[in-house]
């Protein structure tokens, strides 16, 4: 498995297990899950990508039950997790409407909830999850750097920015921000041609992609054409037509 340099001291495979629909499965027991990372390791793919709000805030507690279930599992693993958006459910169901919040306090304490929930002391990588159009760079990024200097999350991001959101984020910031997670796949392809990965490229900022898949959609016949040619190149290749869609992203020079 290949793997990618983010920082001087941290790198992830370059394959990473999204765990958006973890809560989703039919079983979220911590042997099932644990089955899943170890199914994982045995590939070379050690990092998960997680948020807070995934699962309607319960999947890093699925993970965090898998990890505490198996001592020793963390250390093998990198984990990704994301805050600042604030939708009516779990840990927020007081909330009236769903917005997006990058005070200091709000991602202080979020990280604070992801430690508890996922039983880990740091998390090794922490996004913002999506551009707020109230941001404060001048108060999220020293919060940002705050938590890199307490050592409870070892480097920090974007997802969903724009060049602009995150050059004005990064304005504010003692740390670099090391990547940005943003929708790509043969189904979402705006981000090769608007600047997006550019403008990453430009900083020697690898990209990371987000439902690579397009949420299942390329595989489930809504795109007859594309679908069979995904299959007519992986059978020239001898692999399924996942791997050649992913192959493809792969292929970019932005090292996504």
């Amino acid at each position: 498995m290949q793997r990618v340099n983010l920082t001087p001291d941290l790198t992830f495979s370059r394959l990473v297990y999204g765990m958006w629909r973890i809560g989703d499965d039919a079983d979220t027991s911590a042997k099932h899950v644990q089955a899943k990372i170890e199914a994982c390791l045995a590939q070379g793919i050690t990092t998960m990508d997680q948020a807070d709000i995934y699962g309607g805030y319960t999947a890093e507690a699925i993970l965090g039950n898998a990890l505490k279930a198996s001592p020793g599992l963390r250390d093998k693993l990198e984990i990704v997790t994301k805050c600042d958006i604030v939708a009516p459910a779990g840990r927020h169901s007081a909330a009236r409407v769903k917005h997006y919040d990058t005070s200091a306090a709000h991602i202080t304490a979020s990280v604070e909830a992801s430690l508890t929930d996922m039983g880990t002391d740091h998390v090794d990588l922490l996004l913002i999850h999506r551009p707020d159009p109230l941001i404060d760079p001048d108060e999220t990024g020293p919060a940002l750097d705050a938590l890199v200097a307490s050592g409870k999350v070892r480097a920090v991001g974007v997802s969903n920015f724009r060049p602009w959101d995150f050059s004005l984020l990064q304005s504010s910031m003692e740390n670099n921000l090391v990547t940005n997670q943003i929708e790509m796949s043969l189904l979402a392809t705006d981000t090769f041609v608007n600047g997006d990965l550019a403008f990453l490229q430009e900083r020697m900022v690898p990209p990371m992609a987000w439902s690579p898949l397009g949420g299942g959609r390329l595989m489930d016949g809504s795109k007859p054409e594309l679908l069979a040619a995904l299959k007519r190149i992986g059978a020239e290749h001898g692999v399924d037509e996942t791997a050649v869609a992913v192959a493809w992203l792969l292929r970019h020079p932005a090292t996504i």
